[in-house]
């Protein structure tokens, strides 16, 4: 479990079309094997610590005639910002993506203060 220290939470959050490959005959839709695709996502403003962040599809448009694959990750998580990433692999087809996100963490607020 995550325990914040502070009384001032901050949410974050954000959709990011990461790709459209259908139209144009990207690698995610007539490809095949391991295939990524990432995007740094920075945050509106920095968290004191590093933010819990959740990840999930909000648009996912694939072909039904091969297995369903998608791996969903949020990677390189720093109080700035993180990297979006979606892989899938093998013969999956997925023609597009969005995924949605939100962080949670420490924010500073005008109420704290350190005393030396």
């Amino acid at each position: 479990m995550r325990k914040f220290r502070s009384q001032s939470l901050g949410v974050d959050q954000g959709e990011e079309l990461l790709f459209s490959d259908f139209e144009n005959g990207g690698d995610m839709w007539v490809g095949s094997g391991p295939r990524e695709r990432r995007k740094r996502i920075k945050f509106s403003e920095p968290f004191l610590t590093v933010p819990v962040v959740q990840v999930g599809l909000s648009l996912w448009d694939i072909s039904n005639a091969t297995n369903i694959r998608a791996d969903l990750a949020a990677e390189k998580i720093s109080e700035q910002g993180f990297d979006l990433v979606f892989r899938t692999w093998q013969d999956t087809q997925v023609a597009r993506v969005r995924l949605s996100w939100t962080a949670i963490g420490e924010i500073d607020d005008e109420d704290s203060w350190d005393v030396p």
